[in-house]
């Protein structure tokens, strides 16, 4: 089993060439994963859902 890779708000807006902020818009909106806290004041994007995500994601075929 791998461990689980989680990606930084930067991380997430270079994945897919938006602003910093997007990724939290997105997230508010209901229409992309929601990130994680994994310590106090540490938020992250769970890798695995943002894959699944994307398979989901029309034309992703």
């Amino acid at each position: 089993m791998t461990e689980e890779r989680f990606l930084t708000d930067i991380e997430v807006a270079n994945r897919y060439s938006v602003s910093r902020i997007t990724p939290w818009v997105w997230a508010r909106r209901d229409c992309f994963p929601k990130p994680v806290r994994i310590s106090s004041g540490t938020t992250r994007w769970r890798l695995s859902e943002l894959e699944a995500y994307e398979e989901d994601l029309p034309g992703a075929d």
